[in-house]
């Protein structure tokens, strides 16, 4: 139910006037109350890529005439089941009402004109129980970790959350200059300093190669570590599904904090790193040395997508420690802290352990 004066949208079950949320173990829309089930209503087709360079204009356009992007402002917006008051900040656009857990979703962020609407969506598919056996199983691996941060469900904010990416798609076509090296052996010295080398024959080498690029991904959201999250891939990104704010409804969603143009470096570096081993593989040899590489950039399209990510944040010792798992596939990456006192037991005990054996050593008369 869309909410034009509060720009947001809530979903009230038609049975008993309850709260419905996405329920990733039957992939439809459940009420939290009856249990009643409701089909979403997905967009019809296939996730499309779109012109990149025209969202690049358009991009440009916005900054230049200084239009308001909604990213970093405020919004109160009131909630329509109880009347309670749940405050919108930065990129934030989905979440629950603080008193009564209705899912509430700002709207104005992803209908603004001078923003790039969301192209898909991939749905979680692991669900609340099974990212709580991935955490447990993580954190059990984790020997050193202080017993309070093990206790992370007394301690620890639990949450699924709908991140931003953009992915890139490309065709390209390089002429490259360089040098091939191929190795050859030679004999020199006599007598005693008789040796091999390795020397290097170089000859010249120039061609044409082309690489075709898909999904390349590229996180658009601050506020978390960017190292971690690049670990989740690879994302099944050629199952994603249009975007409709359905899938959302109960668990918060991020629009993204930067673009595509601020996030577009990113992603060609990945490719030119790319485009430099096949550059590589094309002049062959033992040794490559490039002296150029003229890259054509021939089609370029992207997509904006929400990916899912379950996310455990524990504050220990006045500092946050987050730990991420992958809403698709189960991967879980992740900071901890260290317990001082197990890390000091277990040196003495292994102190101990090496003491006890040089005496049973001496004693068996080993010197």
């Amino acid at each position: 139910m869309k909410h034009s004066t509060e720009d947001s949208r809530t979903y009230p079950c038609e049975a008993c006037g309850g709260e419905l949320h996405f329920d990733i173990r039957s992939q439809l829309l459940k009420c939290a109350h009856c249990g009643n089930t409701h089909e979403l209503v997905e967009n019809d087709g296939q996730v499309n890529e779109k012109d990149l360079r025209e969202a690049l204009r358009l991009v440009q356009s916005s900054k230049q005439s200084h239009q308001q992007n909604f990213v970093g402002t405020e919004k109160e917006v009131t909630c329509q089941n109880c009347g309670g008051n749940t405050m919108f900040s930065g990129s934030l656009t989905a979440e629950k009402c603080p008193y009564c857990a209705t899912p509430i979703q700002r709207d104005d962020v992803h209908d603004a004109p001078e923003r790039l609407p969301v192209d898909g969506v991939l749905p979680f598919s692991i669900d609340d129980k099974q990212a709580k056996e991935l955490i447990e199983k993580w954190i059990s691996k984790r020997w050193f970790a202080p017993t309070e941060f093990k206790t992370y469900s007394r301690t620890g904010a639990f949450s699924s959350v709908y991140t931003a990416y953009f992915t890139y798609d490309a065709d390209t076509r390089t002429r490259y200059t360089g040098r091939r090296g191929d190795n050859y052996t030679v004999t020199v010295g006599s007598g005693e300093n008789r040796r091999t080398e390795t020397r290097t024959s170089w000859s010249r080498a120039s061609g044409t190669v082309t690489n075709s690029f898909d999904d390349v991904t590229v996180f658009a959201n601050e506020g978390f570590e960017r190292n971690r999250i690049a670990k989740l891939e690879p994302w099944p990104t050629e199952t994603a599904k249009p975007y409709s704010a359905e899938y959302a409804a109960g668990h918060l969603r991020r629009t993204y904090d930067h673009d595509v143009e601020e996030c577009l470096p990113e992603a060609t570096s990945q490719m030119e790193a790319a485009i430099t081993q096949t550059v590589r593989q094309d002049i062959g040899g033992d040794q490559q040395d490039i002296n150029s590489m003229n890259i054509n950039w021939l089609k370029m399209t992207y997509k904006h997508l929400l990916l899912p990510i379950w996310l455990l944040t524990v504050i220990y010792e006045q500092k946050p420690f987050q730990v991420y798992i992958n809403g698709v596939t189960g991967e879980v990456h992740g900071a901890r802290p260290y317990s001082k006192v197990k890390i000091l037991t277990a040196v003495m005990l292994a102190a101990l352990i090496l003491v006890v054996i040089v005496i049973a050593v001496s004693a068996s008369g080993g010197g």
